[in-house]
């Protein structure tokens, strides 16, 4: 499968796509942690439907040190036994974030509440912009049917 669209290749959307790479980087940065950021980006991915996504996310999750038995339930969630309660307040908010078209209050005062209880400011901020920044690139590669397969672990960085 080809990509409909090469974004590097064409002037505004290469230097648009630079930007929002460098922005998602920064999300490093953050003090969520690390397994927690793969978790919903790859959990984002997943309802999404964005392949190229969720083969980088589960590659990056697994360099990092994710297991295969997390990695696979991510998708199953609520029934595994497999993550903290943070984590689990984290992929909530995450799922509820990307479907706000689905529920017409977006994310829940329950969920909002859930995650306030384990993560500061700084990580919630981290966390609504990391949702927010999946779904966009998410978006971007659906649209144009990137395909996946082909990533390496820190390609990106």
């Amino acid at each position: 499968m080809d990509a409909r669209l090469n974004y590097f290749a064409d002037p505004i959307g290469g230097k648009v796509l630079k930007n929002l790479m460098a922005a998602g980087r920064t999300f490093k940065e953050s003090s969520l942690p690390t397994a927690t950021q793969e978790l919903v980006a790859l959990r984002v991915s997943q309802i999404n439907g964005c392949a190229v996504c969720v083969d980088m996310h589960t590659k990056e999750a697994a360099a990092a040190g994710e297991t295969p038995v997390r990695l696979n339930l991510v998708a199953a969630w609520r029934e595994a036994t497999v993550f903290t309660e943070a984590e689990r307040a984290a992929l909530a908010l995450a799922e509820e974030g990307t479907r706000v078209a689905d529920g017409a209050g977006g994310v829940g005062d329950e969920v909002w509440a859930y995650a306030a209880e384990h993560y500061d400011e700084e990580q919630l901020t981290a966390l609504v912009i990391l949702v927010s920044f999946m779904n966009a690139v998410n978006r971007l590669n659906v649209i144009a049917r990137q395909p996946a397969g082909d990533y390496k672990a820190g390609q990106f960085h």
